[in-house]
């Protein structure tokens, strides 16, 4: 793994974070998102190491320089932000609201984190890459 490639922790039986995730595999022309479960062994080492609660299931983390000294956490709202200017294109108009408080920002985050699996439903384990998505998933 290139420790530029951005890590994205999402909740594996989300049905929201599912979609994300699709959605990001469709769009990540430039090869720049890998993604792993918050539920994997790599993202508890991590989420440890960054004194998170690696039980907190209702955040999604990006991790930035992964290995590295320099080695980063974003989470929820700010996480998001990054990973939409990071597409590109239209997306890049996501950081706009990058001026807006992380606490205002998290607020809408945590509403729509809350409600995610009524909304979105609750998958009974983690979807499974296709061979195709697979070198992009580091806990398969």
């Amino acid at each position: 793994m290139d420790p530029n490639d951005t890590i994205i922790f999402y909740d594996g039986v989300c049905g929201l974070c599912n979609r994300l995730t699709q959605f990001l595999l469709k769009r990540d022309s430039h090869d720049r998102f890998r993604f792993a479960s918050l539920q994997s062994p790599f993202a508890i080492e991590v989420l440890r190491r960054h004194g998170k609660d690696p039980q907190e299931l209702n955040t999604i983390y990006v991790v930035l320089d992964h290995g590295k000294p320099t080695e980063r956490l974003l989470r929820k709202a700010r996480a998001v932000l990054f990973i939409l200017v990071q597409l590109g294109g239209v997306w890049r108009c996501a950081r706009l609201l990058g001026f807006l408080p992380t606490s205002f920002l998290d607020l809408g985050y945590d509403l729509v984190a809350r409600s995610r699996y009524k909304l979105f439903g609750k998958l009974e384990s983690c979807r499974m890459p296709s061979a195709r998505e697979r070198e992009k998933f580091i806990d398969v």
